[in-house]
């Protein structure tokens, strides 16, 4: 059997034919027995078989075609969205829509995350967790359930401490050069002044498992510099970041300020008892 998106053909397993059923043929078959000179059922048999096949893949060429049609309109559908919206997306538009035919969008959420004033790890946990599904009760390591994630304003991005200029990236150009090692690195600051897309592409990335899944989860990861994004027409849900609780001041920092007001005040009662001893003194000397 055959099965095609269109219909289905089933062909006996053999086609054989009596000297009686000739004369209901195609014209095309009686002179072939008299001009060969074989047995017309075996040649008839040959024949009939080899024309079923011609008729066979004829259809597979009609299902390719009609495969490559709606293909066809699928990507005059993805370029007529691309000009669209490129009328009021001012970046790099093609970048932007790179790789999204590969996506199976049906039945995805279109999230949308503003990393303005965002921390780079809370962010890219966040990020991490919608990639792979893990907030719908449906989740399952096997499969892709992830939905679509845009990123914008990646240039706000804030970290904490001193990793714009502690924090290192670190690879290796494969050819002789003149680093050492063919060892070459960035700091985050530079890296921010270069690509902050990607600063938080590389944090998502590290976050998610090493599987076959990694690249279909790259591609539904969309960021964006500014606040702008080609993705106008989707439905947009904007992602709300989970509340945060910030310390006023750091544990560290609260400890050394209480040893500094502890050193104040006694420095402070150390001076009044040396002034009280010198006031004792001068008058023990006018009574003498």
């Amino acid at each position: 059997s055959f099965h095609f998106r269109s219909l289905s053909i089933a062909l006996p397993k053999t086609l054989l034919f009596s000297e009686s059923e000739v004369s209901i043929l195609n014209p095309v078959f009686l002179p072939l027995p008299f001009a060969f000179g074989v047995k017309g059922k075996r040649l008839l048999e040959l024949f009939t078989t080899f024309y079923a096949f011609l008729f066979v893949g004829s259809f597979w060429v009609v299902d390719a075609l009609c495969v490559r049609k709606q293909k066809g309109r699928f990507d005059i559908k993805i370029n007529r969205m691309a000009t669209q919206a490129a009328t009021a997306f001012s970046g790099n538009i093609k970048k932007a829509f790179a790789g999204i035919k590969r996506i199976n969008l049906d039945g995805l959420r279109w999230r949308v995350f503003d990393a303005k004033g965002q921390v780079l790890g809370r962010l890219a946990s966040q990020l991490s967790i919608v990639l792979q599904g893990k907030d719908k009760p449906t989740y399952a390591p096997n499969r892709d359930d992830g939905d679509m994630c845009i990123v914008i304003n990646a240039k706000d991005i804030s970290v904490t401490g001193r990793k714009m200029t502690d924090k290192v990236y670190y690879w290796h150009t494969g050819q002789v050069s003149a680093y050492i090692g063919h060892l070459k690195e960035r700091t985050l600051k530079d890296q921010m002044a270069k690509d902050p897309t990607e600063v938080i592409r590389k944090a998502v990335m590290r976050m998610l498992p090493r599987n076959k899944l990694r690249d279909d989860r790259d591609r539904k990861l969309r960021i964006f510099a500014d606040g702008e994004h080609p993705f106008g027409d989707r439905p947009i849900e904007p992602y709300v970041m989970p509340p945060r609780t910030v310390r006023e001041m750091r544990p560290r920092a609260r400890r050394a300020m209480v040893r500094a007001q502890k050193k104040a005040e006694m420095q402070a009662q150390g001076g009044s008892d040396t002034r009280k001893n010198k006031k004792k003194e001068v008058e023990e000397e006018e009574d003498a």
